[in-house]
């Protein structure tokens, strides 16, 4: 290994003895460069490199190129262009030996790293940027051979035919393999399309400027008159029809080729069809009508039991809902009502809960949207779209789709517009039947708008008011589970942590929820035993979370936060029983979590800090015993 080292170290005397010729690197800084590249190449070399290592020598034969360049541009910009001094900088061998040797590097990786492809993408990415056109033939050829059922590549092979070599046909060609290789790859038939668009969108730039007569959209015949003096047709009388011309008939027949291969190849693609159309119809290719009035038959026929496809079609008849404040009101007014009718029709062929969370998305868009200020007399003021959006919530309750999240909605909407009335009462009676009443959200819903009606009856909370409060949360206790109704606690407690008669009465009750349910409630003790502890000090949360690890089989979560609470007690220094507390929580937790091997780790650690060396062995022993495994290697 050393001599195949020193072999390859030798062969870049040359190029080391121009780089100081040329001043481009003292004789200190290419001892330095040798030693680099002396430790790289017996990295390399050794029986097992890893990729790593690659990657580090590319990384410092980059850099070191990149300073090369910026040095030898400084120094021309310095001297004079002189004779001599244009017969220095003519190319030398230090010009080309860095790319070369990256390039070689990148070829040695990618033969023992195959199936890398970022490595491969890195590889062909440095031979577009180096223009190395015949190198970067054979790097597409081999990832392509090693990986043909990756799209990204054949797409990245197109593009390079396309873009750089401005060879079509093998762009097409390039495309083609891959969709064989790849049939039902969505980015290879979208690409697929794209790369055929700028194919068309180009020829038509080349006949506009030679004066031919094309098809085109109202933009580009408005740019042609704008510049008729800098058209000349070859041959005036030359000019034909675009429909009998045989070039664009050509495009327009492999347009739709392309677009029956992708439904055949991935028939049940909205998405993939949705994307075709858009495409097509950015291009503003003319012509294209009848295949985008194709596209859209074929969309409505295929699709029409897809919500999603009715709320693409629904909002296609508005753009984005930003566009509409720069339209007049009766403009913005008919889109907006086009597409209301293509919501309603979805509805009458299609009443799913989801198609009715669709339509109350899109009027909540456009209620929402700042600016849209619609004047009265066009039908579309503020007042109607949010009339509009609770009309679609009536009548998805009134037809059996109201989900969970549309219940939610329903009420927040009666809250945003204010009518805190009704959201109310529609909170009542939906958390009062059988549908919702186990939803902890529709549970927090309406405890927070009844905190928000009294609020606004009276500035403070009676006794009355608090009972009834405490009377839904026992009421939510008994139909939603701990595990669901976290954050009803969690605003419930915010309502009477003043309130001391209420919030032991609070604290009951949720030692009797946890107590009952299967799991979970760890983060509503946390925040009693904080509450407390925040409350009346140390002894009121000491009363607090032995009252609820005292219940059956207590979280491990719950005895962690204890034991971290009475931790700190005892780093204060003020509280004697602080340690003894903590020692009794980890005997209490290790009774039912003996097996935890964090919690013996956690216990050890404890009593090498506060207790003694005959504390700390006996909880290592002990654990030794219950694991049957030394505790330093668990």
């Amino acid at each position: 290994m050393a001599d195949v080292v020193q072999l390859r170290l030798e062969r870049m005397a040359e190029e080391v003895e121009d780089l100081e010729r040329r001043g481009l690197f003292s004789r200190a800084e290419l001892d330095s460069i040798v030693r680099r590249r002396r430790d790289f190449e017996f990295r390399i070399k050794r029986p097992s490199p890893l990729k790593s290592d690659f990657l580090a020598y590319v990384d410092y034969e980059r850099s070191l190129e990149a300073l090369r360049r910026l040095r030898k541009r400084q120094i021309t910009k310095r001297t004079k262009k002189t004779k001599s001094q244009s017969k220095r900088w003519k190319k030398s061998i230090s010009d080309w030996a860095g790319v070369k040797r990256i390039l070689t590097l990148y070829e040695s990786a990618s033969s023992r790293f195959k199936g890398d492809l970022g490595l491969w993408f890195s590889y062909l990415e440095f031979c577009r940027q180096a223009n190395h056109t015949a190198r970067m033939k054979k790097a597409l050829a081999r990832a392509i051979r090693y990986h043909p059922k990756v799209p990204g590549l054949w797409i990245y092979a197109a593009a390079w035919e396309f873009d750089h070599n401005l060879n079509v046909e093998a762009a097409r060609a390039l495309m083609q393999s891959g969709l064989r290789s790849c049939p039902q790859s969505q980015d290879l038939w979208i690409e697929y399309l794209r790369m055929e668009l700028t194919f068309l969108a180009k020829l038509r730039a080349r006949k506009l400027t030679l004066g031919l007569n094309v098809p085109t959209s109202g933009a580009t015949d408005k740019w042609k008159e704008e510049n008729a003096d800098s058209f000349m047709a070859l041959n005036a009388d030359a000019e034909t029809n675009s429909s009998e011309d045989p070039f664009w008939k050509k495009g327009l027949m492999m347009l739709r080729v392309i677009y029956r291969g992708a439904v055949d190849a991935v028939p049940d693609s909205f998405h993939l069809r949705k994307r075709f159309l858009e495409i097509l119809s950015a291009a503003k290719l003319g012509d294209t009508d009848q295949l985008k009035d194709e596209m859209m038959a074929d969309l409505r026929r295929d699709f029409s039991k897809d919500e999603a496809f009715w709320d693409w079609f629904a909002r296609l008849q508005i753009g984005d809902v930003k566009d509409l404040k720069a339209l007049t009101s009766d403009e913005a007014a008919s889109k907006i009502k086009k597409a209301a009718e293509v919501y309603e029709e979805a509805i009458k062929n299609m009443p799913t809960g989801r198609m009715f969370s669709f339509y109350a998305k899109f009027w909540t868009d456009v209620l929402c949207e700042p600016g849209l200020n619609m004047i009265p007399e066009s039908g579309c003021d503020e007042f109607d779209f949010a009339s509009s959006l609770v009309k679609v919530y009536q009548q998805a309750e009134s037809d059996g789709c109201l989900t969970e999240r549309l219940a939610c909605d329903y009420v927040r909407c009666h809250v945003e517009i204010g009518n805190l009335k009704e959201a109310r009462e529609l909170a009542e009676r939906l958390c009062s039947g059988s549908q919702f009443s186990g939803s902890g959200e529709m549970w927090v819903l309406r405890v927070s708008v009844e905190l928000k009606w009294v609020t606004c009856e009276s500035s403070s909370l009676g006794k009355e008011t608090l009972e009834s409060l405490l009377c839904l949360v026992k009421r939510a206790a008994e139909k939603v589970p701990v595990s669901e109704a976290e954050d009803l606690w969690l605003l419930v407690l915010k309502i009477f942590l003043n309130e001391k008669v209420y919030f032991e009465k609070l604290v009951k009750m949720a030692v009797f929820a946890i107590a009952k349910s299967s799991g979970g409630g760890a983060a509503i003790a946390r925040a009693l035993i904080s509450s407390a502890l925040q409350k009346d000090g140390i002894r009121h949360a000491r009363d607090t979370y032995k009252r609820f690890i005292s219940l059956p089989r207590p979280s491990l979560e719950l005895f962690k936060f204890c034991i971290e609470l009475e931790f700190n007690v005892a780093s204060l220094g003020n509280d004697c029983s602080a340690v003894a507390n903590v020692r009794k929580l980890y005997e209490s937790a290790l009774g039912f979590y003996s097996q935890d091997k964090e919690l013996w780790r956690e216990y050890y650690i404890m009593e090498t800090k506060v207790g003694t060396s005959e504390t700390a062995n006996a909880v290592y022993w002990r654990a030794r015993k219950t694991l049957k495994a030394d505790l330093n290697s668990t």
